[in-house]
């Protein structure tokens, strides 16, 4: 990266003409990449500020992260398992859970095998040591290692070498196409058979991302989930196109045709008479064959709701072609990061979480996973807190207006204030008490 290209200058300053000029030039660049700011470029320097005793105002108060006990370390995670799913919903959900979920694979003498990618951690991960742990364990240890991750580069090259010392088989890198996919697949001995144990998510393995990003993650001994999961790691060790997908949308195979097949779907429903409604959560909205699909699913008259935090080609509130369209961007303490699609489909209603956006590069250019989520609990969780919470908020959400800018409504002052991000901090620690637990388990009906 040191010695790549240069693509753009800035200077802080409009006044320094002559010199940026010259700098520019110096180096390869038109007038086009030279961009003036009239403000410091490097914000990190406000972190010394941030960080002193005496300006603890300007601090959020710590978050207490909860951990369930069925995840807690030292407990029995598989036989929970077997049970019942989890949805961990972080950062109000600590990255304990998946911790310890690694740290029992390493451990417990009747794990086999561990898949799990890497695309991003931290430079002290106790995501890699537990792996290391498993390997020294006598466990077959297998991790895909993204040597193409931007601004990691060097962090995984340091990783994947690591790893290999300690006896993981690395796997890099997946020919010109990135791994960008949460996963992680556990094989135990149960009776004859080998069981899968899956933890997939939408955001990386990374202990402090997960106290800054909200992200969601799913444990669960699902067989045809496990069977899938499998397929695609052997794709990527055999340098294969992954195939054989019914349950997993997977980019590049069939992510963009199946998640345009389920919006058509809901219009066709809707024209049949039964209420259409998507609800789509993403960081970018940029596929133009997406984009249509929800159009004419609105000019139909399907209710489409869509939180986008950053980039969004479509515009909402066109008469003829978008007026059943909502664009809303959520900024707010934590950047939101996980991704989560409900349709009604019909009444069945499905919900997917994911680690794509709907961008051609996400469709594309990686291999992406969108996972159902199965059980009903955890769908209403999804659907109803996660999703129901970003579109009610009044405090920190942005509207995206039809001709691509964006305001911040004012709520009468008679209206309640409604802030997402804070109404899921109140009820990890209040109603929840750590986590939604599957239909299967006692605490499925928690309000």
């Amino acid at each position: 990266r040191t010695r790549a290209r240069v693509v753009r200058l800035e200077v802080d300053s409009p006044a320094y003409s002559e010199g940026a000029l010259f700098l520019a030039t110096a180096l390869g660049l038109d007038s086009a990449s030279l961009y003036r700011f009239n403000l410091p470029l490097d914000l990190r320097t406000l972190l010394t500020i941030y960080a002193a005793k005496k300006r603890s105002k300007l601090r959020y108060p710590a978050i207490e992260a909860r951990t369930p006990p069925p995840l807690r370390r030292g407990a029995r995670i598989f036989d929970t398992l077997r049970k019942k799913d989890f949805l961990v919903h972080h950062p109000y959900d600590s990255f304990e859970t998946v911790l310890n979920f690694l740290r029992s694979a390493a451990r417990d003498p009747q794990v086999t095998r561990i898949y799990h990618t890497l695309y991003r951690t931290s430079s002290e991960s106790p995501v890699m040591e537990a792996l290391k742990e498993a390997a020294k364990n006598g466990k077959r240890v297998t991790v895909y290692v993204e040597i193409k991750a931007r601004f990691d580069e060097l962090n995984n090259l340091r990783w994947a070498s690591d790893l290999r010392r300690a006896g993981v088989r690395v796997i890099r890198p997946y020919g010109s196409w990135k791994v960008h996919s949460k996963a992680t697949q556990v094989f135990r001995r149960e009776g004859a058979e080998e069981a899968s144990y899956l933890h997939l998510g939408t955001g990386n393995y990374h202990p402090t991302t997960a106290r800054q990003y909200t992200d969601l993650g799913l444990f669960t001994r699902d067989q045809a989930l496990g069977r899938e999961v499998s397929r695609f790691f052997n794709a990527i060790i055999k340098n294969k196109r992954p195939k054989g997908f019914s349950e997993l949308l997977v980019a590049p195979v069939n992510m963009q045709r199946e998640t345009i097949a389920l919006i058509r779907e809901e219009t066709e429903f809707h024209r049949q008479g039964l209420r259409g409604h998507i609800i789509a959560k993403m960081n970018s909205l940029v596929d133009n064959a997406t984009i249509q699909a929800l159009y004419e699913a609105s000019r139909v008259g399907v209710k489409v709701d869509l939180v986008v935090r950053g980039i969004c080609c479509l515009r909402p509130g066109i008469r003829g072609l978008s007026e059943n369209i909502r664009v809303i961007s959520i900024v707010d303490r934590f950047l939101e990061h996980s991704r989560a699609y409900y349709f009604r489909s019909g009444g069945i209603e499905r919900v997917y979480l994911s680690s794509a956006d709907w961008m051609p590069r996400n469709f594309f250019t990686r291999l992406e996973l969108a996972f159902p989520v199965k059980d009903p609990a955890l769908k209403r969780y999804v659907k109803e807190v996660v999703l129901g919470n970003a579109l009610a908020d009044n405090v920190k959400a942005w509207h995206l207006r039809p001709d691509g800018t964006y305001f911040k409504p004012r709520p009468p002052a008679e209206d309640k204030r409604l802030r997402s991000q804070f109404i899921l901090e109140s009820l990890a620690a209040n109603h929840y008490k750590d986590t939604i637990l599957s239909s299967r388990g006692r605490n499925a009906d928690r309000p």
